[in-house]
């Protein structure tokens, strides 16, 4: 199947998650640039790896790209508190956002296990 990524709920749950940070982080002030750059761009890597690492020939290899995957919800959920600590978002957004990045991270989990069942 091509562009096999498309079936998993997990992706479309982190192309939410990845929308959901774009519209929280665009009006950070530009000395927080470097912070809005990070959070989108860990928060756009767990999308991107569950692509790529869909298309790779082995479930071991996917399940690589799983843990990057995993990694950067991760680095989503630590770069939120930051936000929270340095008062760029309220606490009902870190709450709401740790929530999503949970969900996601648990959701890659059970994907991983599946991946390690059925070992290629």
């Amino acid at each position: 199947m091509a562009f096999r990524f498309r079936r998993f709920k997990v992706y479309g749950d982190a192309i939410d998650g990845y929308k959901w940070i774009v519209e929280k982080t665009k009006h950070y002030p530009p000395t927080f640039f470097h912070l809005r750059d990070q959070i989108q761009r860990a928060a756009l890597s767990v999308a991107l790896n569950i692509a790529e690492g869909s298309a790779k020939p082995t479930d071991a290899d996917f399940n690589r790209y799983i843990g990057n995957a995993l990694g950067s919800t991760n680095e989503v959920a630590a770069a939120l508190e930051v936000a929270y600590e340095v008062r760029l978002i309220i606490e009902d957004d870190l709450k709401v956002g740790i929530q999503k990045y949970e969900t996601i991270c648990n959701q890659l989990g059970g994907l991983s296990k599946t991946l390690k069942v059925h070992k290629s």
